[in-house]
């Protein structure tokens, strides 16, 4: 019972903040998607397999065909291997409480539905593979995959290969925002061209489009930043977005544009003696911020927008940087 109770006050402190940071959305609009009702399947796959042992892999694949391409034998090694068996034990020890994620992408689900009516709430399967910062979430039609070896800490032992950026990002803080990215990046359509602007605009759609599916999480869980790198880039949009004019960006097909500023990369690459302060994919944030100017100053339902030409979004959004 401390449990049952102890899951509904979260549940209750989740919703009420996501009512408090409802981005806008009018009483109405709360109403209907605090009601919609979502069929939420969270299959924890790790802890099964965790578990289990030889005898137990016909069941197992039974239970989970599309996990299993591979002879039995080869998972009875997975079960007997020790490095295997450490990065399970590593897993459970992180995840032994998945309850804040549950509530969170039930509420996640819960606005994709209430925006995309005909949305059918995937399987959730959390699995505990070798570490992929590649491919931390995985949408295939009706499953949703989450790899939670990539979610243990940016400082943990697994990944001290990695580049700090790229540790940084694997945080359990943002598996619910790479969730809503792995819908958003199948519904927002690919640029039309190869411009700069086309390219941040996408990716300003996506996050705009996080606005709306995940309004109970901060600008930083959203865009995968830290809070002091969501400041440095609120504190130097006039200067970024002057730079892209001066220089000629916005129109530009140089790919070298992705890598400067729209990549994950350590850091943004202006030239200048402040690039080592920069946070990485700027490009996405100015992108971020034509839309909401856009969307602002135009009357156009949610999913209209996101058909919409990359250079009609930007002429009449009338964006102006914050100075």
């Amino acid at each position: 019972m401390g449990n049952y109770f102890k899951n509904i006050l979260f549940y209750f402190i989740v919703s009420f903040a996501f009512v408090l940071n409802g981005c806008g959305e009018d009483d109405k609009v709360l109403e209907e998607i605090e009601n919609t009702t979502i069929d939420l399947s969270i299959l924890r796959f790790d802890n099964e397999f965790a578990s289990a042992k030889a005898d137990d892999i016909p069941k197992l694949r039974k239970a989970y065909p599309y996990l299993f391409p591979a002879p039995d034998s080869v998972w009875v090694a997975k079960l007997e291997d020790s490095l295997q068996k450490e990065l399970r034990a590593e897993v459970k020890s992180e995840f032994l409480d998945f309850n804040k994620e549950a509530s969170e992408i039930e509420l996640l689900f819960k606005h994709i539905k209430y925006y995309f009516p005909k949305f059918t709430a995937p399987r959730v399967i959390t699995i505990a593979n070798d570490p992929d910062f590649n491919n931390r979430v995985i949408l295939a039609d009706s499953l949703l995959f989450i790899g939670l070896t990539n979610y243990l800490g940016p400082k943990h032992k697994y990944y001290e290969g990695l580049q700090n950026y790229i540790a940084a990002d694997m945080n359990r803080d943002f598996l619910v925002s790479n969730v809503a990215s792995a819908f958003s990046n199948k519904i927002v359509p690919l640029p039309e061209d190869r411009t700069f602007l086309s390219r941040i605009v996408y990716y300003g759609k996506v996050l705009y489009l996080k606005d709306k599916l995940t309004p109970f999480q901060s600008d930083a869980q959203k865009i995968t930043y830290s809070e002091e790198q969501l400041a440095w880039a609120k504190g130097s949009e006039e200067p970024i977005w002057r730079n892209f004019i001066e220089n000629g960006h916005l129109y530009s097909t140089n790919l070298n544009l992705n890598n400067r500023f729209i990549d994950p990369a350590p850091f943004s690459k202006f030239g200048l003696e402040l690039d080592n302060e920069s946070p990485g994919r700027l490009g996405r944030y100015i992108g971020w911020q034509i839309v909401k100017s856009f969307m602002e100053r135009n009357e156009i339902g949610l999913q209209q927008m996101l058909q919409l030409p990359a250079e009609e979004i930007f002429k009449k959004s009338n964006y102006k940087p914050n100075k």
